[in-house]
């Protein structure tokens, strides 16, 4: 009996690889949700609640900066720190719990 190799030379695999892979893959779902879970417990309880504040107007009412700092009466620089603090903070705690 004559074993195949699978070399790539047989141009009939590539098309069939996809397909395969689709096939196979295995979902993410529950990590997805776990990681939304997580996000949220972090944003409650790790979070100042001017960073909180602030998260909210930035990603969840898609305000930008500016507007965010006139609303709130701080300079913009103000917010991109806070911004940037809050994502530094929210990084750590989910580092951990995944």
């Amino acid at each position: 009996m004559k074993r195949e190799r699978f070399d790539g030379s047989h141009p009939d695999w590539v098309g069939d690889l996809p397909a395969w892979l689709m096939e196979h893959a295995e979902t993410n779902d529950e990590q997805m949700e776990r990681l939304r879970r997580n996000l949220r417990l972090a944003r409650e309880r790790e979070l100042t609640p001017r960073q909180q504040q602030v998260l909210t107007l930035y990603y969840d009412r898609k305000m930008k900066v500016p507007q965010i700092a006139g609303e709130l009466g701080v300079n913009r620089s103000t917010v991109s720190r806070t911004i940037r603090r809050a994502r530094s903070r929210l990084y750590r705690f989910l580092r951990y719990s995944l």
